[in-house]
């Protein structure tokens, strides 16, 4: 797949709730333009937060913001990807 295709995805987060989430929602406004929906749900009983996202980028981009979200301390991911493929106008 190459910069002039997009594919949907939702990237599934889960966030240690004493995580700072600053840098988290830097990288998601980062990649506003790509995003079609963030849904947050605060699991108080558990300590965590269970974020969804839904994404409609090239792959390379998706990979990457996983990636990114992957590495920060106290924050887990998985992506998903749909087999939906767009040619960019």
């Amino acid at each position: 797949m190459d910069m002039t295709q997009t594919r949907v995805a939702v990237i599934s987060i889960i966030v240690d709730a004493k995580t700072n989430t600053d840098t988290l929602n830097a990288l998601l406004s980062d990649a506003g333009e790509y995003i079609i929906g963030r849904m947050g749900i605060p699991y108080r009983e558990k300590g965590i937060n269970i974020i969804s996202v839904a994404i409609d980028a090239p792959q390379d981009i998706i990979s990457a913001l996983s990636g990114k979200l992957g590495n920060l301390p106290g924050v887990m991911t998985k992506t998903a990807y749909s087999n939906v493929v767009t040619k960019l106008e």
